[in-house]
């Protein structure tokens, strides 16, 4: 019977259904079957022959995944910045490229005790904000999104790390629910064209979080503008491998301080900082 089937012989079913379908077969059997059995991997190790139960609702999830369902989205977890984020559907999951951004404003403002008004647009499940929170222990946020579904993960997450006192959540367009004067705007904006193929497991994901217009960089463009006529400190935000050269020329005949891009770990060019001149 199948509810008598142990730990080793369950991982082995998984990984048989999850092959020839996703990478690292075996490896997502072992955290989805942490996940269904709430233990973690020295536990699964020590307890091959430990027997597991609701085996039927466990391989509801397996077959979620070998449906091309991103494992955040099944586990409600995702790794960022050496954490655990909540996630579900209602918000893009964090990528490791992201945490390239919080290293650039890092290395941008070197006083972290100083007291700054930082805005993220488009804060999704909220991990951007919360790290910069982190490490700014004295500054302020506003972070603004157009999805309830995003600022409903978000706040979960705020509350998770105790920062509900710091990070204030606004549902809106861009920086339209924002009057107050910012010091450093940050983003990971949807910078996609749209129609462009994407894999499949992209599907599950907020598509108004990928699809950044006709051309892609519409979004990124909206931003700069505001920026500049705010005359906002620093911005710091990401955008898609081959937009390095329309910002620029989009900025030709604006007046900034300094304009730099960083690279992702491919050595893609990944994203950007505008110093804006007072």
């Amino acid at each position: 019977m199948r509810s008598s089937l142990v730990v080793q012989e369950v991982l082995k079913q998984i990984s048989k259904t999850l092959e020839n379908k996703i990478p690292r077969a075996s490896r997502e059997a072992q955290l989805l079957l942490m996940h269904h059995l709430n233990v973690d991997e020295l536990w699964l190790i020590t307890h091959q022959e430990s027997r597991v139960s609701e085996y039927d609702k466990l391989m509801e999830l397996v077959e979620r995944r070998a449906q091309n369902e991103p494992l955040e989205y099944i586990t409600k977890r995702v790794s960022f910045y050496s954490q655990e984020f909540y996630i579900n559907s209602g918000a893009l999951i964090p990528r490791p490229e992201t945490e390239l951004l919080i290293d650039t404003v890092l290395h941008n403002v070197k006083d972290t005790t100083a007291y700054l008004t930082f805005v993220e647009v488009g804060v999704g499940s909220g991990v951007i904000s919360i790290v910069l929170a982190q490490h700014f222990k004295n500054a302020k946020f506003i972070a603004t999104d157009i999805s309830q579904a995003a600022l409903d993960v978000a706040a979960k997450n705020i509350e998770k790390f105790h920062l509900q006192e710091r990070i204030e959540l606004r549902l809106g367009s861009l920086l339209d629910p924002i009057e107050e004067q910012c010091d450093y705007l940050v983003s990971n904006p949807p910078y996609i064209e749209d129609g462009v193929h994407l894999e499949s497991n992209l599907s599950y994901e907020p598509q108004n979080a990928l699809f950044g217009g006709e051309v892609g960089d519409e979004i990124i463009k909206k931003l700069l503008d505001i920026v500049l006529s705010r005359k906002i400190n620093y911005f710091t935000c990401e955008m898609g491998y081959d937009q390095k050269d329309k910002i620029t020329n989009y900025l030709k005949e604006c007046n900034y301080k300094s304009l730099s891009f960083y690279k992702d770990y491919s050595d893609f060019d990944r994203g950007f900082t505008l110093e804006v001149e007072h």
